[in-house]
């Protein structure tokens, strides 16, 4: 029997920070694209659903390769909803129109970086896994978090006392959220299943291919990443 994947991008058009970020150009293209060729170029989607409450979105995922665009409620499109709710809401849409997807990969519209094989690769995890309810992408910290300090009055001193004499190599690595993508079963989606949990995998992306872009700053510093390691490889 086939498995039958999905991906699902949330692209509003109500940024506040960077105005109509999704399908701004990014080094020649609109943001939003290399989400979609990214999830293309892995061949394992059944159907690429893009989510959203704009028209010139709609029309610019379609012209990339997207084949679903949903239709997001104006409740689902503020500035205080969350990504699960969105990602629940495209695929109760999409179950109505076609047979139930077996798993689901909610992308951001907002990762330049994403990798294919990255993609692929949380697929694969996820499906020789059994008890596994999501995969998804983590990158460690820059600094360890363990020798971070707290302004305490007119002065600096140590979050966690006992570590901050340690080594750099002699402690432990710590992880975040990554900010690209998530696989998980549908079943687990629609259960409102916690993400961060031990029954979620994680796949470990390199901190040169992860950049936030919420503000100017960050695209500015995102693109000259993305001309740097991305563009000479291609």
């Amino acid at each position: 029997m086939s498995v039958k994947s999905i991906a699902v991008i949330p692209a509003r058009g109500g940024s506040k920070r960077i105005k109509r970020k999704n399908i701004r150009l990014f080094a020649g293209q609109p943001l939003l694209a290399y989400s979609i060729q990214a999830a293309k170029q892995t061949k394992a989607f059944t159907d690429i659903v893009v989510s959203t409450d704009d028209a010139d979105i709609a029309n610019i995922a379609q012209e990339y390769g997207a084949t679903v665009v949903i239709e997001r409620p104006a409740s689902l499109a503020d500035d205080h909803t969350g990504t699960s709710p969105v990602v629940r809401h495209a695929i109760s849409d999409y179950q109505n129109a076609f047979p139930s997807p077996d798993f689901v990969c909610c992308i951001y519209a907002t990762a330049p970086f994403l990798s294919a094989e990255k993609l692929a690769e949380g697929l694969t995890l996820l499906g020789q896994n059994r008890a596994a309810k999501f995969a998804f992408s983590v990158t460690t910290f820059d600094f360890p978090i363990q020798r971070a300090l707290k302004l305490s009055g007119s002065g600096v001193t140590p979050a966690s006392p006992e570590f901050i004499g340690k080594r750099s190599q002699d402690l432990e690595a710590r992880y975040h959220d990554a900010g690209q993508f998530y696989w998980g079963t549908t079943h687990a989606w629609l259960e409102k299943q916690a993400m961060f949990k031990e029954h979620s995998l994680p796949i470990v992306l390199p901190r040169y291919l992860v950049q936030d872009i919420d503000t100017e700053e960050d695209w500015i510093r995102a693109e000259l990443m993305y001309k740097a390691y991305v563009t000479p490889t291609q």
